[in-house]
């Protein structure tokens, strides 16, 4: 059995980890983490969970993480890279589900994030954990960066086009709508209920954190430089709790069978689900499973394709997506865990 320990247990992220952990037959949960919390049983905070967790919260200081085969941390930005080094160095994989490894480039990530980077050291070695791109070296990892929700849903709806060259890389858009557990387990004013609901608006748009990240993906999948390709990203909260639709725009340079090529390029990933053409992919479609539906648009025939992304945003787009790489670093089958039904309604 995989030994599994969780920093950050109490978040939205975290408690679907603990969904997920819970019934998967090769781990066995072993420490879950929160200072506030130490002490108070999973169950009593999470009644869902009950009869499948029976730990308690433990302070992160008493927590027995380096007797784990892995640590996930769900966690803010910032924690991670200030505990992998001893947690490497006692053997122990990480899977961080916050953004601290996700760019390649530490002074770009210092100006997003606002705060030095603990571990520049291991940026380098730290694999982006996007298994449709980079799986075999997930396979390899000790150390993977969980990509972010509207980073996955970006990409994987632009990446078919961006590796066969047929679209115009200066001016991609990103126009991106995430449900209110996007923005974490805390009472904020803009997430309060009424705040959040009947209400939509556009946030970040001058700049948003995952605009570098999706940038970069989207470069290496071109074989060019980040700043060679032309992104316009804007994310919206929607009064829903969970889900993200990307409705992503590009112009066409060359000529294909677009279909045929999103079909190709996903027939043997379990979790990339190619719509028929002139589909419109729900975000209820994909609700609590750890699926990403894409839809391909042609409008009026003319020279911009639209393509339509769909996930979960705490499940594909987070924990879902962690426990895939998981998965794939112990070697099991990649689909454990994770062969979830959507919830409907």
């Amino acid at each position: 059995m995989i030994k599994a320990g969780i920093v950050g247990g109490t978040g939205y992220t975290g408690v679907e980890l603990l969904r997920l952990l819970a019934l998967h037959s090769e781990v066995e949960l072993v420490a879950i983490t929160s200072r506030g919390e130490a002490g108070t049983a999973v169950a009593d905070m999470f009644p869902s969970l009950r009869g499948f967790v029976d730990l308690k919260f433990s302070d992160p200081k008493d927590a027995p993480l380096q007797d784990c085969d892995i640590v996930f941390f769900a966690t803010p930005n910032g924690i991670a890279m200030q505990q992998a080094v001893g947690l490497l160095e006692a053997g122990v994989k990480i899977i961080d589900l916050a953004a601290d490894f996700r760019i390649k480039d530490v002074a770009l990530w210092e100006k997003w994030y606002g705060m030095s980077h603990a571990s520049p050291m291991l940026i380098d070695e730290a694999v982006y954990g996007l298994p449709e791109v980079n799986r075999e070296q997930i396979r390899r990892a000790r150390l993977v960066a969980n990509p972010g929700c509207y980073p996955t849903a970006t990409q994987l709806g632009f990446l078919p086009l961006v590796e066969t060259c047929c679209i115009d890389l200066d001016h991609l858009i990103a126009d991106a709508k995430s449900g209110v557990s996007g923005a974490g387990r805390k009472a904020e004013t803009h997430i309060l209920f009424s705040e959040a609901s009947d209400n939509f608006k556009a946030y970040g748009v001058s700049g948003h954190r995952h605009l570098p990240e999706i940038r970069q993906g989207l470069a290496n999948a071109a074989g060019k430089d980040a700043s060679e390709i032309g992104l316009t990203f804007v994310p919206h909260l929607t009064p829903m709790v969970r889900g993200i639709h990307a409705t992503l725009y590009a112009r066409i340079t060359r000529e294909e069978d677009f279909q045929a090529i999103f079909e190709q390029r996903y027939a043997a990933e379990p979790f990339v689900d190619v719509l028929p053409p002139k589909s419109h992919p729900e975000t209820r479609s994909v609700r609590a499973a750890n699926t990403c539906r894409i839809a391909l648009h042609r409008p009026q025939g003319g020279d911009v394709l639209v393509v339509l992304s769909v996930i979960d945003n705490l499940v594909k787009g987070a924990a879902g997506q962690a426990v895939q790489n998981m998965n794939l670093m112990f070697d099991l089958d990649e689909c454990s865990g994770l062969l979830l039904v959507p919830v409907l309604p």
